[in-house]
């Protein structure tokens, strides 16, 4: 008897977790856009392995030493990072249903990201004017490669960001949108991640020669 009880009790466990159904489409999104983000860091890890193997690489031309302006790249850190705060407001906002919230939230985050994108253009058009364009060496390759690929993925978050904004403001939180916001949300970290790496890699450790 005993046995026959627990034999039922087994197979009842079993047909319960037949019968749970599917992941919630707002884990199922999660999971997948995790997929996405990894498979840019292995792109951003062959960047990143490329322009270690070309640092040195400079055809007798400068390196970073004598081009990187820490002062410069520590702004655009700041404006990265306090980005990423603020859009973890925007997430908290969201998840609330606050919307006025998050959509100062997600302004501020816009304005920030703009901040970095104005810092990175300006130091790009400084370099090749004085002569140090991604054709100069395979350094320079190498640098405009990384941290411009870098740039594109900001222009694209902002992108998103306002096409955001647009969405909640003519349709409210609908689930759908939800599950965009919380991509967003990864997409955006993923890339300050990404950042601190250029940042340690190319300017502190490019300085330090």
């Amino acid at each position: 008897m005993t046995t026959v009880a627990l034999t039922d009790a087994h197979q009842g466990s079993a047909v319960g977790r037949e019968w749970s159904g599917p992941a919630p489409k707002r884990i199922v999104t999660g999971y997948g856009f995790w997929i996405f983000i990894l498979s840019d860091m292995v792109m951003f890890s062959a960047f990143f392995a490329s322009y270690a193997v070309l640092a040195e690489q400079t055809a007798g031309g400068p390196s970073g030493l004598n081009l990187f302006d820490l002062r410069n790249v520590a702004i655009e850190t700041a404006f990265l990072l306090a980005s990423s705060f603020s859009c973890g407001l925007a997430s908290i906002a969201a998840d609330t249903r606050n919307a006025k919230g998050f959509q100062l939230a997600m302004a501020v985050t816009c304005a920030f990201g703009l901040g970095f994108l104005i810092l990175e253009g300006q130091e790009f058009a400084n370099l090749v004017a004085s002569g140090a364009g991604p054709t100069r060496s395979a350094f320079l390759s190498a640098f405009f490669t990384l941290v411009g690929c870098h740039g594109l993925h900001v222009s694209a978050g902002i992108l998103w960001l306002l096409t955001m904004m647009t969405q909640v403001f003519t349709k409210g939180f609908r689930p759908d949108i939800q599950r965009r916001i919380l991509c967003f949300a990864l997409f955006w970290h993923a890339l300050d991640i990404i950042w601190i790496a250029v940042f340690t890699i190319v300017y502190l450790l490019g300085t330090a020669q």
